[in-house]
């Protein structure tokens, strides 16, 4: 089968599937005599593995790690089960960040009054919180009294928030920082 069909049979789009290519994940298809890519059930099986494992938010060399793994037959699941249980941990981290994140936005958004106004407690949190390592931001509670009806722990939460401001720093959408950082869409 060709490029087309592969990415409609196995749920990973062309432009993925070349990528994958192109960076080792999948061996090179064999060409036809036309110069078209060509696919077997084979390539499909290994697409298929490759698009759940991004879907369970595996990166790239996480999954180099798990197709290696499913390949060698002489594997121990202790080896699976530690690559697991580490993205577990790299999961649960994200998700406490993400937590963290929304409570500290919810806080904000609660305290704007979402009027004509031009003074927004939302912006001068994000504004008034003190990043790590720059010396130059100011701290939380320089910002206008927008932090100073907050708790230590939210003022600490959204400190860490605006801290944390880049997908690769909060873990992205699943799947995207591999297609980010190679400037590649998500298939």
């Amino acid at each position: 089968m060709n490029i087309g069909q592969a990415a409609q049979a196995s749920g990973v789009t062309a432009k993925m599937i070349r990528y994958y290519e192109s960076i080792g994940l999948m061996p090179p298809s064999p060409r036809s005599e036309a110069g078209y890519r060509r696919y077997g059930e084979q390539d499909l099986h290994l697409l298929r593995f490759i698009r759940q494992s991004r879907r369970l938010g595996f990166g790239i060399d996480q999954i180099r790690q798990l197709l290696a793994l499913w390949q060698d037959r002489g594997r121990s699941s202790a080896q699976v089960k530690a690559l697991a249980q580490s993205h577990v941990d790299e999961l649960n981290q994200r998700i406490g960040e993400l937590v963290a994140m929304r409570d500290t936005l919810s806080h904000l958004a609660m305290h704007c009054h979402g009027d004509d106004r031009p003074d927004c407690p939302i912006l001068e949190g994000i504004a008034g919180a003190a990043l790590p390592g720059d010396p130059s931001a100011r701290t939380e509670g320089s910002a206008s009294g927008a932090m100073t009806s907050c708790s230590p722990a939210q003022q600490a939460a959204t400190a860490d928030t605006v801290a944390a401001d880049t997908p690769a720093q909060t873990g992205g959408s699943v799947g995207d920082n591999d297609a980010q950082a190679h400037h590649m869409p998500q298939g």
